[in-house]
């Protein structure tokens, strides 16, 4: 196995002052039901058993004929109640939380087909410590202007196992995901370097 580019192959040491690396992007060509990332498992610069952290930007928008729903994720084809969260809504006028275990992750709001034309949602989801033997939790930040009726929302997630995330899939809790949705997905390194 060849290492990494950004790894001295006389040290070990990263050499690389960027903690990022861009694992995958993919931008729908049409209307589509779910969107899944999966570590190779190979050795490569892209295996995700080298990570620390992954990191999810999406700019997304569902079929669904609602204002907003859910960008929902599942962990390793996890469809059981193991998905625990809080959540945290503003929209300007009012703020409401809740909290509850869920058959999927709760990763954030994005606009669905009642909005208005063209408006996409943004989320920032951040998966922490995804090799450790420990119960695995996230951050989830979403935000969209609907023309001065926006919200935004922020999410906190426990996946209640203790496997290692190889595996995210990626849909909309109403609708399909709509064309010109976009997912790039970022693997965080262990820090190593002054």
């Amino acid at each position: 196995m060849a290492l990494p580019a950004y790894i001295d192959a006389t040290t070990g040491a990263i050499t690389d002052g960027e903690a990022w690396v861009g694992i995958a992007t993919t931008t729908l060509g049409s209307d589509t039901a779910t969107v899944t990332f999966t570590s190779p498992d190979d050795g490569s610069s892209t295996d995700w058993s080298q990570f620390m952290d992954l990191v999810l930007v999406s700019y997304a928008r569902a079929t669904g004929a609602v204002t907003d729903t859910e960008l929902a994720f599942r962990f390793n084809n996890d469809t059981g109640s193991n998905y625990l969260y809080q959540k945290f809504r503003g929209d300007g006028s009012s703020v409401t939380s809740s909290t509850a275990p869920y058959s999927f992750v709760m990763g954030g709001r994005i606009t669905g087909a009642s909005a208005g034309a063209n408006i996409f949602g943004a989320t920032i989801s951040h998966l922490f410590d995804i090799n450790s033997g420990k119960y695995k939790s996230g951050l989830f930040q979403a935000a969209a202007d609907q023309d001065g009726a926006g919200w935004a929302v922020i999410n906190a997630v426990t996946w209640q196992s203790q496997a290692a995330i190889t595996e995210i899939d990626i849909f909309a809790e109403s609708g399909l995901l709509k064309d010109e949705s976009r997912f790039d997905l970022f693997g965080v390194l262990p820090r190593m370097v002054a």
